[in-house]
């Protein structure tokens, strides 16, 4: 049994936890413009929010819960932005560029079921480069990154999310999961 003495911060932070990984999780699906699923988790954040912070302002003599409650704040938003990254939801852009023939590079990846748009240009520092655009599942995205990492050291290349995209073309053409295994990290 938990003594009454330590009940009240412990209390106080295990609901900052929960509450502050709920507004990290909301605030980045916010920016992603999943706008009914952040209203969602909006609604038990504030719950958990009106109770960590009714218990601290009605015991602020109580210094171990004012301590909880600002621990509580920083363990959440780690533990929110590991949450939001298993569950991987949305799309981002990948842009590679290369100084080399890039074939054998797009055969690898197009047979994993990327899509990909080639575009030649010409850089500072070399005659001409092929730049290779790619809408990839927020999910695959550590399985492509380790392949440019380990096996094409050479390229240059960049992640943006991507807030919306038309929903009539297909971006990947692997073997997709439901938005709801994404959500819960399956």
């Amino acid at each position: 049994m938990i003594s009454p003495e330590f009940a009240l911060p412990l209390t106080i932070f295990i609901a900052r936890i929960a509450e502050t990984s709920l507004e990290t999780i909301r605030t980045v699906y916010v920016a992603r413009g999943h706008k009914y699923l952040a209203a969602g988790i909006g609604v038990g954040k504030i719950a958990i929010w009106l109770l960590s912070t009714g218990l601290v302002l009605t015991n602020l003599d109580n210094i171990g819960g004012i301590i909880a409650y600002i621990a509580g704040y920083g363990i959440g938003t780690v533990i929110g932005m590991e949450i939001e990254d298993r569950i991987s939801l949305g799309d981002v852009v990948v842009r590679i560029i290369s100084a080399k023939d890039p074939q054998a590079l797009i055969t690898r990846l197009s047979g994993m079921g990327y899509g990909i748009t080639r575009l030649e240009g010409s850089g500072a520092f070399s005659s001409s480069v092929a730049v290779l655009l790619m809408v990839v599942p927020r999910r695959a995205l550590e399985q492509l990154t380790t392949i440019l990492r380990n096996e094409y050291p050479d390229l240059l290349y960049t992640v943006e999310d991507v807030r919306k995209a038309s929903e009539g073309g297909k971006i990947f053409h692997g073997n997709e999961s439901s938005w709801i295994s994404r959500f819960f990290g399956w």
